[in-house]
């Protein structure tokens, strides 16, 4: 008797290679791909609940975790252990890898349960960054750790440096002060040093002072975000020195 993922092969041969040729790779056994593809509620529907991508998706999640974190350890090894830790997470997280779904149309190779279904699940976050931890598995079960290395790195590599500068400067108040506590014992001070423009759309500058002297200034819509760039250009500065 053919499983559900025997079925959906043979229907779906051109609509599988098409997803392969967004990926960029291959498959030796295409059950792994069509399984990877399938969601919780429509193997249930179809009667073979246990034909769905949800063992994929936790090898997937898995195999993620590993390669970027080797990603970071190689490319920032300088970096704290604490910031590479948040920078893993940030590129790992649901909302992250539901975009880079959303960048290969994962959704319209999905099989959903008619529930699922009406509700546009094939748009829902949870619903897609499953899918794709699980298509990342199916793709190290089928051509292991290096064959899944080189296409996580191809899909992520460009969003890490983003990542990176997003994080850093989000964190940069608290990075800088824990700097100069644990060089000088003091902490440093904002000022705000401009507000410009009307109410519903100003612009801030703040700068942050250490010891009476401007480290770095900051420009941004609100006056946290200003003080933040501020602190990640003193950041910058002082890695310097």
């Amino acid at each position: 008797m053919a499983t559900l993922v025997d079925s959906l092969v043979a229907e779906n041969k051109e609509v599988l290679a098409a997803l392969e040729k967004i990926l960029g790779y291959r498959f030796t056994n295409l059950r792994l791909l069509q399984q990877a593809l399938i969601h919780s509620s429509y193997a249930f529907e179809n009667g073979q609940p246990e034909w769905n991508n949800e063992t994929l998706e936790f090898i997937g999640d898995a195999v993620l975790d590993l390669v970027i974190g080797h990603v970071l350890f190689r490319t920032y090894s300088e970096m704290r252990e604490g910031d590479m830790t948040k920078l893993r997470a940030a590129l790992v997280n649901e909302t992250h890898l539901a975009e880079m779904a959303r960048a290969i149309d994962l959704g319209s190779y999905l099989h959903l349960g008619k529930g699922e279904e009406s509700s546009c699940g094939r748009n829902k976050s949870s619903i897609l960054s499953c899918a794709y931890e699980a298509v990342m598995g199916a793709v190290f079960e089928d051509g292991g750790y290096t064959c899944v290395c080189e296409l996580i790195e191809s899909f992520f590599v460009p969003a890490i440096e983003e990542k990176k500068e997003k994080l850093l400067v989000g964190d940069a108040k608290s990075r800088l002060q824990e700097t100069l506590q644990r060089r000088f014992n003091e902490a440093p001070v904002y000022n705000l040093d401009d507000e410009q423009g009307p109410s519903h759309k100003k612009v801030f500058t703040a700068s942050v002072v250490f010891r009476g002297e401007v480290l770095g200034t900051g420009t941004a819509g609100s006056k946290k975000e200003a003080e933040q760039i501020a602190a990640a250009t003193a950041l910058l500065d002082l890695d310097k020195s």
